[in-house]
């Protein structure tokens, strides 16, 4: 069959029927519409789906083509490569504490956030991201801090030119937006600079929403009309996207980023 369902879920389930027939051994489940747990590593199969849409007349060839360079080579088994070598791919990524539901907590590095959320940390490859485990922390050597500070690095410099959207609504705040679409716009809330940069838009002490992996807003903390309307689309986001992340509001202020869980919100 060449092609392959471009359903979310469905492309999901067709890669992993593949790849059991390919790798048999291997322990394979869903955790997502675009993603895989593969021998308890989280494969992000956002590239490949990309990949597919662009020829989908050859998709289960591109697939299979992915699938046998990834593991039949060192795609994942990455354990035995010196952490000077992964350094530079290192990225940080804001999961809900729920993916601990699919995995074991004690075996994904990560570092716990705020809102019900945590820091996860990938490998970012040419077509495929891949999440790092406890065990390579180990056997390199360095610790969920060390790995956090490399991460956040690498995310200022992964876009430098990044550009904003600003907004002005009708109620008199204001909003601002990222759509970079490379899988890292929610994680752009881990910005060191981030305050410095937009609290001069937005009038200082601001929020932002990151109901999906690729969804990031920040917003002025009133008027209260304004951040109602605006929770009530991130309410719609984070149940439609794909990826979702958080349903309530970060807080960010010059000392860092707080949530607002339990919390009542500024009008």
């Amino acid at each position: 069959m060449a092609h392959m369902p471009m359903e979310p879920e469905a492309f999901a389930e067709q890669v992993a029927d593949l790849l059991r027939r390919m790798q048999p051994d291997y322990a394979i489940a869903m955790v997502g519409p675009r993603e895989l747990l593969v021998n308890g590593r989280r494969l992000d199969l956002e590239n490949l789906y990309r990949m597919v849409s662009n020829e989908p007349g050859r998709g289960t060839e591109i697939v299979e083509h992915f699938l046998d360079q990834l593991f039949t080579g060192d795609g994942l088994d990455m354990n035995e490569m010196p952490f000077d070598l992964i350094r530079s791919r290192v990225m940080p990524r804001i999961q809900p504490e729920s993916i601990f539901e699919h995995l074991s907590r004690d075996l994904v590095a990560h570092i716990p956030f705020v809102n019900h959320t945590v820091v996860v940390f990938v490998t970012d490859l040419p077509q495929m991201t891949v999440s790092i485990t406890t065990e390579q922390m180990v056997r390199w050597g360095v610790d969920a801090d060390e790995l956090d500070d490399v991460a956040r690095e690498n995310l200022r410099c992964y876009a430098p030119g990044l550009e904003f959207q600003v907004i002005e609504s009708r109620e008199g705040g204001k909003a601002v937006i990222v759509a970079e679409q490379d899988g890292y716009d929610a994680a752009r809330l881990l910005l060191s600079g981030l305050y410095m940069k937009l609290a001069p838009q937005l009038g200082g002490d601001f929020y932002v929403a990151t109901p999906a992996r690729d969804m990031f807003v920040a917003m002025s903390i009133g008027p209260g009309e304004f951040v109602d309307r605006l929770r009530a689309r991130v309410d719609d986001d984070y149940t439609r996207m794909p990826y979702p992340i958080c349903r309530d509001l970060f807080y960010v202020t010059r000392d860092g980023v707080a949530g607002t869980i339990g919390k009542g919100i500024a009008a």
